[in-house]
């Protein structure tokens, strides 16, 4: 097969410019609205006040998604002495935070946020990850592929990659347990919880309830639900007895969902996506025309190599 520069780089300017223009009308669209969540969706309260740091949420977590077990099992708090952050083989960690002025330490859970517009979901152009009218962001690793555009978009740094996996590597979170909840249970983190620091219900609701313990506490709490606003609101809200940057989460987001600030840069996604078979097909083809000069370099080489053999004899 024969292919010059020339053509192969019009196959992907041809290829650029048609998804291009669709790319760019998806990006304008995705960023034309916002997304105030499905009413009557599901969300959890962490009231960090009453977390203790027991890790029976992670204990839950692991067994209901049938995680392997930790090298250390869950009774071992030492584990709380170094700062974790959720991995493949965990969706959900505790957190400890040894602060001045602090009687005792403070803890906190991380996992997924569930985010109303998912960043997760907006820069994943096959459509892996999806907002449920649940209230949780659910991956189907049958059409994922591996681009792991979600990890770098996230801003709370939660999805992972199973890099030990080499045939069929998915990418692990926290899904809010879908399935119970699809089936009226409660999430395991949830359901184990022993100090009622997590609370499952409709997210309105909890954010009535948050609110009235501020009311209630003003002295208790940070006069702010985390999550009610952040990145235009996530399924998941926080309560808080001390400011939310001293316990490491971000207080720069603000209120614009994900899908409007990276529509602009994630239009080029598909493209990127859509161009790589051509850019492929152009390296085999290419490849394929070297090999076969070669080879006729070498056959010629040959042939000239014999003629002078017979020319001595």
């Amino acid at each position: 097969m024969s292919i010059s520069r020339r053509k192969f780089l019009g196959w992907i300017g041809a290829a650029g410019a048609g998804i291009g223009a669709t790319a760019s009308k998806s990006a304008l669209a995705a960023g034309n609205h916002h997304f105030d969540g499905y009413p009557g969706s599901f969300g959890v309260l962490h009231d960090i006040t009453r977390c203790v740091g027991c890790r029976s949420c992670e204990a839950a977590c692991n067994q209901v998604h049938g995680l392997p077990a930790p090298e250390q099992p869950f009774t071992d708090l030492s584990v709380l002495n170094e700062k974790r952050r959720t991995t493949e083989k965990a969706h959900t960690v505790v957190n400890k935070y040894d602060l001045p002025g602090q009687a005792a330490p403070i803890f906190r859970k991380i996992q997924c946020n569930h985010c109303l517009e998912p960043a997760c979901a907006s820069a994943c152009f096959v459509k892996a990850f999806q907002k449920t009218e649940s209230g949780a962001v659910t991956y189907d690793p049958s059409v994922c592929v591996g681009c792991r555009y979600c990890m770098i978009a996230c801003p709370f740094e939660i999805p992972t990659y199973e890099y030990d996996e080499p045939l069929s590597p998915r990418v692990m979170k926290c899904d809010m347990c879908h399935a119970r909840i699809s089936q009226g249970q409660l999430p395991g983190c949830v359901e184990a919880c022993p100090m009622e620091a997590l609370t499952f219900g409709k997210r309105e609701e909890l954010i009535d309830l948050a609110r009235e313990r501020i009311r209630k506490n003003p002295g208790k709490y940070v006069k702010h639900i985390y999550g009610e606003k952040e990145m235009g609101g996530t399924s998941w809200l926080y309560l808080s007895g001390v400011p939310f940057g001293e316990l490491e989460m971000r207080e720069d987001l603000g209120v614009t969902p994900a899908p409007e600030l990276t529509s602009g840069a994630l239009s080029v996604v598909p493209i990127v996506a859509g161009l790589w078979p051509v850019l492929l097909m152009g390296i085999y083809a290419i490849t394929k025309r070297k090999e076969s000069i070669f080879e006729q370099e070498l056959e010629a080489v040959k042939k000239a190599a014999q003629s002078r053999s017979k020319e001595d004899i």
